[in-house]
């Protein structure tokens, strides 16, 4: 499923030559960027009544953040791994 993901924005966005212009600087500027975005929806209120525009936003930065990773070369499921690994020892488990 996630190649298939890949494939769609990869498609779409040399289909426009917005590719050109993927570096890895970009991407984080335009993950941060839709992230304001996002939080604009809660900006006077804890609830966020805007759902579609919440869809939107998670979507651009999702979309932002496997290219990031495709330009690394990152497997997702193996730093999300490392990085739980990590936060279990920074973070354990209060009995």
């Amino acid at each position: 499923m996630l190649e298939e993901i890949y494939e769609m924005i990869e498609t779409f966005r040399k289909e426009r030559s917005w590719d050109k212009t993927d570096t890895p600087a970009n991407m984080a500027k335009s993950i941060i960027i839709e992230a304001a975005e996002l939080l604009e929806n809660f900006q006077w209120s804890d609830e966020g009544t805007n759902i579609e525009n919440i869809k939107e936003e998670l979507a651009d930065i999702l979309m932002y953040t496997l290219t990031m990773c495709k330009l690394y070369n990152f497997d997702i499921k193996e730093i999300i791994q490392e990085k739980l690994e990590k936060n279990k020892i920074k973070y354990p488990v209060k009995k």
